[in-house]
């Protein structure tokens, strides 16, 4: 496990009924979904920056807010917000990176920070078509005496979804913002708090009429000494049938850079056996101890 270098993992998610990251609006009364198109049909999408918001909401649920740093506003004018941006104290600065400005003030000079985010991630993409289905509503809320109701749709979508996140473990706790890396026992602490979110990943957005669970069903998972994430377009579906072929084939492609493996899924919702799957959560531990492994 020492010789690693990325820990990479792909999920599957199904999404019975959901409305989950919002669009520009394309008419008044239509709250649109992010899509993207491929031919003549349209694939509803997370994008990457919603899904690394999740990810910091449910590190402040797991750890606390004062684990993670807050956001200030920026120094210059005009200049964009950013946070601490002291990785060697905030989980979050360390992982998913963060770029500010400072001003000049007298002879000083202004200046940049940058820390190039640890923690690679990809949109969440609809594995199935967007079928144009819309929720009606109104709202009644805003309705004088004597007055009308205020009438919406939203677009709505049901279907598979599958993202892919990198976490570059050589970098962790190490490298732009830090003096000197942190203790190897933090670095895998924080690794795995990480591993928690995904696991338990929920996206805010849009929950009070749409509530959805996006937390993985189904995971494949490696630890490489390369960074690569291998399984990124090698895990597909039809209807509820996994390729077990595609992955079976990757994983050998890959058997060099494969120091570790494992298979994690939700027993009922996919069809197809994969020898030595695990379930979800055995599949968890089983990244964590990798992480304690490659950090002991």
């Amino acid at each position: 496990m020492k010789t690693a270098k990325a820990l990479t993992l792909t999920y599957l998610t199904p999404v019975s009924f959901a409305s989950l990251n919002g669009s520009d609006k394309e008419a008044d009364n239509i709250s649109n979904i992010k899509k993207i198109s491929v031919g003549v049909e349209q694939f509803p999408y997370v994008s990457s920056q919603a899904v690394r918001r999740a990810l910091r909401n449910q590190l402040e649920v797991i750890l606390g807010k004062e684990k993670l740093s807050e956001g200030v506003a920026a120094s210059i004018s005009k200049g964009a917000a950013t946070t601490k941006q002291e990785p060697e104290n905030y989980i979050d600065d360390d992982l998913f990176g963060y770029m500010g400005t400072e001003s000049a003030e007298g002879k000083n000079k202004g200046k940049a920070t940058k820390r190039t985010s640890v923690v690679r991630v990809s949109p969440l993409l609809a594995l199935t078509p967007y079928q144009a289905d819309l929720d009606f509503g109104t709202n009644y809320m805003s309705v004088k005496a004597g007055g009308d109701p205020n009438i919406f749709e939203t677009e709505i979508h049901s279907g598979l979804y599958r993202g892919s996140i990198l976490i570059e473990l050589d970098r962790v706790g190490c490298g732009d913002g830090f003096d000197k890396p942190i203790e190897n026992k933090e670095k895998a602490a924080r690794v795995k708090a990480l591993l928690s979110a995904v696991k338990n990943l929920w996206a805010s957005g849009r929950q009070t009429r749409f509530l959805a669970d996006i937390s993985p069903k189904f995971i494949a998972a490696a630890m490489l000494k390369t960074k690569n994430p291998i399984f990124l377009e090698s895990v597909q579906v039809e209807g509820k049938k996994l390729n077990v072929d595609m992955i079976k084939e990757t994983l050998k492609d890959y058997k060099s850079e494969t120091i570790s493996s494992v298979i994690g899924l939700r027993k009922g919702v996919f069809i197809g056996d994969i020898e030595n799957s695990k379930s979800i959560g055995e599949a968890f531990d089983e990244m964590g101890t990798w992480v304690d492994q490659h950090y002991a």
